[in-house]
């Protein structure tokens, strides 16, 4: 199990994750179709060349939250973790495109006990990540109901 204990956190703690992705167009068309998503913004070539500010279609944001969150469980919460409670203030302040690698760091930004299970803790964590140029592509906050450390 890679995943921490919940008093295995600290407050302000930075996991540079390893793991890195390079996002295909196979990527982003095939989970756009499994999403049910038929925005042509991911889909429509010509229509991005002609019609939007990007000349090219653009990775489906779910996708891109998706792989942010994926690529930190590894190192924070595989195996540990109980539950996800949320994700909160997500943002995309760029876009990703075809072939653009996401790297994505997480930084641990509360802990606190959980009222309605005392043998669990909450963390919350700041996702971020970073194309190739080291530019935000996307952030978000995510609540995780954490495992305590087994009773010896």
């Amino acid at each position: 199990m890679a995943g921490l204990y919940f008093e295995e956190f600290q407050l302000g703690q930075v996991f540079e994750h390893l793991l890195r992705r390079t996002i295909t167009e196979a990527d982003n068309v095939f989970f756009s179709a499994l999403t049910h998503n038929p925005a042509a913004l991911h889909l429509d070539e010509e229509y991005c060349k002609n019609e939007t500010e990007y000349g090219q279609r653009v990775v489906n944001s779910c996708l891109t939250l998706g792989l942010m969150v994926g690529i930190s469980v590894g190192d924070t919460t595989q195996g540990t973790t109980v539950a996800n409670l949320g994700w909160d203030e997500v943002r995309f302040p760029k876009p990703l495109f075809h072939g653009d690698t996401l790297r994505v760091e997480t930084e641990v930004l509360e802990l606190r006990d959980s009222r309605s299970r005392p043998e669990n803790g909450i963390v919350i964590f700041e996702h971020r990540a970073f194309n190739q140029h080291d530019e935000l592509v996307a952030k978000c906050k995510r609540s995780a109901l954490m495992l305590r450390k087994p009773v010896a």
